[in-house]
This record gives structure tokens, sequence and C-alpha cells, in this order.
């Protein structure tokens, strides 16, 4: 939502002076998804061969900023309504726009959109705007005092409306009065913008279910805003959607309202296929209706989760294991800071993650990193979001404006800012195997490194900013603080890495950039949060691309000899392993059939049964010498035990 907005317009080219541009709504809620521009002729059903439309952004990034373009619309093959109107937009605008524009695609300004005589192979992306051919033209920005002054100037542009003119541009759109002036009220797409004109039999389509998991079934219901006359009316779809295809579902995707009737429907069942293909999304997408009916909407989204994920023998944050998921580390990788402590150690350590064989990669892989590096224990198909301690789908990774209710990206923990590397890097995801080298000094590598980035939930990681650790952040209210440990050992990890950067005791407000802290409280929270098997996990999955280690996830004792009190107490490894003892338990019977008996508890305790693929088939709590009753297939299972911060993992056989 935080593109731009405001408004200009006229330019007429008097022999086609009859299309005019009617509308734009460039500013909508949350990730801009209902965008769309609207055009106007004085003739009903007039087609629009010929012409095109073409958006030119004022201020965006280089190259195409200024006075080039970034988008067009070729408008052959498409006619206005009766009502001399139609409009273009994207997939949740209605009723349904007769071209889909992407979301987020539309700038909110300062920015000028034209239409044009021509084709859109006329403007590839960066064409510099020209008034050849012009036919007319709209800027918007996001302010009365901002305005696309260069764009304005070519395309003779000279009255200025502004689209947050009362305050209210997310729900306002610019609108053409009959007089060619023009006013701000709420958006009218598909219909004139005064009321007039003939009302259209409108069909909308509408479903039970709009999250489902596999083997579940949903309705798929057409209903016409009139009764239908004449002849039955035959409504065809589809639902493929990428991976998702006809192999996914049965039923019959045709929906049929009788004479006299308003409304049919018809039940589709989401097939379960038994492997683990991930969440996937089918489309709705309603074919060529009846002339006399338009679409209300289209292009429905249906979430399909799948019901085969896996699940990993290690716990989320908020119920922490230790030791299921054992460090991948090298022989000898910190070897050379044995003896050592206070700033010898901590330059020792920089010389091991900031070396000449660590590579760094771009802020487009991140996400690639992230969707494996803090996959959910429990599923895999999503990603545990640290700050308030739940998993989302994968599907859900933010492509819009950052803050987007419902969607998760990616979270600096030494935030950008204060970092000094704010879009240091590419955000064109080029894959592991394309690296730079990197050194201490080379901070713009801090974008994208992943031992300080996150899975996030994208309001909260909007309202965290930069607000500082321990002082003015501590999370969601109601959080258990199972990532206070994290984001030590991140900030920690950023401190050594990088030059120029430091953590430091309060909260350096006054001169942010290079500090965060506060290292009192992040010293505490690396104790009282421990480095459990979900951060291992992340540490291993980050070494694989970029080579190097976040030591303070391997040995979080490190910081105390440091920044702590052991400063002065050389390291050894052998006196930095966490004593977290194996619970001493006994299973039986083993071969088992329907049963099983755990004795050695003293507290009730929790008990995860996975296949040998690690497939979750068993959740629950279990108290000592009960009998646990199974319908297990025949194979081989692993089960978890776990009271208090103890462990057992045991093979069981079923016969």
């Amino acid at each position: 939502m935080i593109k731009k907005l405001l408004l200009f317009l006229l330019v007429s080219n008097v022999g086609f002076s009859q299309v005019v541009i009617n509308e734009l709504d460039p500013d909508t809620n949350s990730t801009d998804v209902l965008e769309f521009i609207e055009l106007k002729s004085a003739t009903p059903n007039l087609s629009l061969d010929g012409y095109v439309l073409v958006f030119y952004n004022a201020s965006g990034t280089a190259p195409y900023s200024g006075t080039v373009s970034y988008y067009s619309i070729d408008l052959d093959g498409y006619s206005t309504d009766v009502n001399g109107i139609i409009h273009f937009g994207n997939p949740q605008v209605t009723p349904t726009p007769a071209f889909l524009v992407p979301v987020a695609m539309i700038q909110n300004g300062p920015d000028a959109v034209g239409l044009y005589l021509g084709n859109a192979t006329d403007f590839p992306i960066g064409t510099t705007a020209h008034a050849n051919g012009l036919i007319d033209a709209l800027a918007n920005s996001n302010s009365a005092s901002t305005q696309p002054t260069a764009l304005m100037g070519i395309l003779g542009l000279t009255t200025c409306i502004n689209e947050n003119l009362h305050s209210l541009a997310s729900t306002e759109s610019i609108q053409r009065k009959n007089d060619g002036t023009y006013e701000v009220k709420a958006p009218t797409p598909g219909r004139n913008n005064d009321g007039s004109g003939i009302v259209l039999t409108y069909l909308r389509l509408t479903t039970d279910a709009s999250i489902l998991t596999e083997g579940q079934s949903f309705t798929v219901t057409f209903t016409s805003t009139s009764a239908v006359t004449g002849s039955d009316l035959v409504i065809n779809f589809t639902l493929n959607n990428g991976t998702f295809t006809a192999a996914d579902y049965s039923g019959t995707t045709s929906v049929t309202i009788p004479v006299g009737g308003i409304t049919g429907s018809s039940i589709i069942t989401v097939s379960n296929d038994g492997t683990n293909d991930g969440d996937e999304e089918m489309k709705i997408v309603v074919g060529a209706v009846d002339s006399g009916y338009s679409l209300y909407n289209n292009n429905m989204i249906i979430r399909v989760n799948d019901v085969n994920f896996l699940a990993m023998p290690y716990g989320t944050p908020i119920n922490p294991t230790h030791g299921l998921c054992p460090s991948t580390r090298p022989l000898g990788y910190y070897d050379s800071l044995e003896g050592l402590s206070g700033a010898a150690l901590k330059q020792a350590i920089q010389d091991i993650i900031a070396g000449p064989n660590v590579r760094a990669q771009n802020y487009g892989d991140v996400y690639d990193i992230l969707k494996d590096a803090d996959s959910n224990p429990e599923n895999n198909n999503q990603v545990w979001l640290m700050y308030v301690e739940r998993a989302s789908s994968k599907l859900n990774q933010q492509t819009g404006t950052s803050g987007a209710v419902g969607f998760w990206n990616r979270e600096h923990i030494y935030c950008q800012s204060r970092g000094g590397f704010t879009d240091g890097t590419s955000g064109s995801a080029d894959g592991i195997d394309v690296w730079l080298p990197t050194n201490a000094n080379d901070i713009l590598a801090g974008h994208a490194d992943g031992h300080h980035i996150r899975a996030e939930d994208s309001p909260e990681n909007s309202l965290r900013s930069e607000r500082n650790y321990g002082v003015d952040y501590n999370g969601p209210a109601g959080n258990q603080g199972s990532w206070h440990g994290d984001v030590a050992r991140s900030v920690f990890y950023m401190a050594v890495r990088y030059n120029g950067l430091n953590v430091v005791n309060g909260n350096p407000s006054q001169n942010p950039d290079g500090f965060i802290g506060d290292l009192a409280t992040l010293l505490t929270w690396n104790v009282s949060d421990s480095s459990d098997d979900f951060e291992m996990n992340h540490n291993n999955v980050v070494y694989t691309w970029q080579q190097n280690r976040n030591p303070f996830v391997d040995h979080p004792d490190l910081a105390d000899h440091i920044w702590g009190t052991k400063t002065t107490i050389p390291w050894s490894a052998t006196l930095s392993r966490p004593d977290f003892n194996e619970l001493q338990i006994a299973m039986y019977p083993n071969p088992a059939n329907d049963f099983i008996t755990i004795s050695g508890l003293t507290n009730e305790a929790k008990i995860q049964i996975s296949s040998m693929t690690g497939l979750s088939v068993y959740k629950g709590n279990y108290k000592n010498n009960e009998n646990l009753r199974l319908n297990l297939a025949s194979g081989i299972y692993m089960v978890k035990v776990v009271e208090d911060n103890k462990i057992a993992i045991k093979k069981l056989i079923i016969k």
C-alpha cells in the first residue's frame, strides 16, 4: 500500500476522444490486491483494437523510473460493454476484470498512465515517455505536494487531483465526472461513475471452504442476481493451477442453474495421493458465460494442505529438544579457539567465520534458505515464525507490500538500518552455486547473511522495525520468549563476523548505526533460552550455503568468554558441551502388536511416534506404565519420549 498517489489528467486526440481513462485505483488495502484501471467509450460495445495502456513510474528504482514505462496492456480483442465500460485489474477485483493485472503492479505514484494508439510491443519496459499517438493520460502521486513533474510535461498534463484528498486513499479511487473533471470517492469498477446505465445480470462464485486438507470435499456455488430465463444456464470452470492438476481432484467442473432458478452447485473432492507434494493452491477459473451475464468474481484461490507432510524427530522452539539434530561442523572447525578469551578469542572466531572460504549469497536466495532452515519440525510444508511462535504454510511467503496480514517474510535480526547494509545485495535468487567471496569488512554481505535472518510474521516484523531487543522490544504480548536466545546468538555472530558492528549495553537510540543491544539482556537470554535442535538445524542449513557457522549456536558459552563474566578465562571445547541427559526408560513389548507400555517416568511425558520416513503417526501425553493403544501398520517406527528436558528415542517394531 506504500507506493504513491495523487493525480492529473487531460490530453485528447480529437478523432479518438470517445475513449477516456474513467477511473484509477492504484492504492488499496493491505497488499494492493484490488487495483484497477477503467476505460469508458462514448458509444457502447466499442472495439478497443489498436489501443494500448502504458504505465510510467516516476519514482521507482532505476532504470525504470523518472520518465520510462514499467508495464503495458495491449487492448486488441477487447471491447467496452453496453454501458461503454471496461476495466482491468487484480484477480480479487469485483466484478471480474476483463484482463488480470498482477497484484501490486499498478504504482501508487507519483506516476502516470497513458492511453495510446498502438500495441504493447511499441512500449517495452523502459520506454521513454512521449505524446505520439496519445489519446488520454492520467498521473497519480501520494500527496498534493508530490507530482511527477517531468511526466506531466511530456504528456501535456496540467490538472492535479489528489487521491488522498480525504485521507482515505486505500479505500477511494479517482473517478472522471461527465463534465471531464475529477472526484475522489468509493470505487465503482465495471459501472458508470454516476450510477447510471443498464444494470447487468451478474453471476457470483462462492465456496463453502477456502482451506482444505487432502481427502476433503467442498462445494462450488454460482448465484445469479436474477432468475434464469429462456434455457438452463451452464457454467463451466477449471481448477488446474501449476502443480495442482486434474489428477488431484474428482467431481464435475460444471454447474447448471435451471430456468427460473438463481443458484446451482457442484461438489468437488480433493484427492489424497499418498505422497508429500507440499501444500498447493487450486484456482477456480470460470470460462466464457452466456451473453447477458457478467461474472461478479472469478479466479478464486483455494488452499489445499498436503496431509502427507513429513515431521522431524526434534521439537519446535516452544517444545524444544536437544541432541536430536547433531551439528554438521567439520572436525577441527573450532580448534584455533582453544585457550583463548576476550579480544583474542573474538578475533580468532572472526578469522573462522569471515575467512577466505566463506561465501556471500544474495537476498533473493534467503527465502530458499529459510524454507529449509526454518522448516516447522512438525510439518515440513510450513515454516516456523520466530516472534509469534507459530507455524505458517510456505505458500504464505510475502510477495507484495511488507506488513501484510497472513504472510511471512525475511526478518533481519540485526536490522538493516542499524547494520548499514540496507539493500546491499540483489533480490533475484540465483541459487546455492552462485556466490561472491567476502571478508570481515564486507558489510553489504550482512544484507543476506542467513545466520541473522529468520522467517517472521509480516505484521509483527513491521512492528518490530529497528526497536532494540531487551529495551523496547520483547515480542508480542503473551509470547513464551522461545526466540530470545536465538536473537542473542544471532547478534553475537554479527558483532564478530563484520567489522563495524557491535553489541552494547542499553539502548543506543541516539547513534544506532553499527550498534544494537541490550548486551546484558542478550547475555541473559543466551542462558535462559539455550540453543536447541531447531536452532542447530538453522545453523546447519546456512552452513551449506555460506560455508560458515554461527559459533554461538554450536558453543553458546563463547559469548561469556568475550563479553560476559569469563573474559579472562581461557575457553575450551571440552568444557563447553551442554549436559542434556538421556531419559532412562524401558519400552515393551517390542516387537509389539496393538499396544506398548513405557516405564521409568516420574512425570507426565510427551510422546511422538514417527515412521522411518519422518511422518508423524501419533502424538500425545503419556503417564508412566500406561498401556498405549496403537493402530499402526506393520513396520519400523521411532518413538520419542520427552520428560522435562530429558529425551529418549527408541526403535519400535510393529508386527
